[in-house]
């Protein structure tokens, strides 16, 4: 390997916003999120906005939050700077950076994801359908009697 080569890890980031951050708060953040992995020689494959969700656990008195997932490559160092900024952000209620496996392209573990996100909200609404056709069963034979 040349000295001149940089390496590049790719990664994965969920970050929770505050809800009440304005779409202008959205914008810097991820802006200055760029510029930082830019400035460590990484590109983003992807930036997704989950929107407003609610919190499994409220954070502070907080229960929902705007939810981003983001794909990308960099240095190793811009985790640290990327978390530093995050945490000085008070509109950033979360966080989580993880290393994704580098023999799997971006774009191939962003299409395993969808599926798998998919696959999941199938799973969801077919439970759901079940739990409603045992209610109607209930309900049904609560009237008969």
């Amino acid at each position: 390997m040349e000295k001149s080569e940089v390496i590049k890890n790719p990664y994965e980031v969920v970050v929770l916003m505050h809800p009440d951050a304005s779409l202008q708060d959205q914008k810097d953040l991820f802006q200055k999120n760029k510029s930082i992995i830019q400035g460590f020689k990484g590109t983003i494959a992807s930036l997704e906005t989950w929107g407003k969700r609610t919190l499994a656990n409220p954070i502070g008195k907080t229960k929902k939050a705007i939810y981003f997932h983001s794909t990308f490559e960099a240095q190793p160092a811009a985790i640290a700077e990327l978390e530093r900024t995050m945490r000085i952000n008070d509109k950033v209620l979360r966080f989580m950076h993880t290393k994704l496996d580098s023999r799997v392209s971006l774009a191939k573990f962003m299409e395993n994801f969808k599926r798998g996100l998919q696959e999941s909200a199938h799973r969801e609404r077919e439970k759901e359908a079940k739990a409603q056709a045992r209610r109607a069963a209930a309900a049904q034979r609560s009237s008969e009697d």
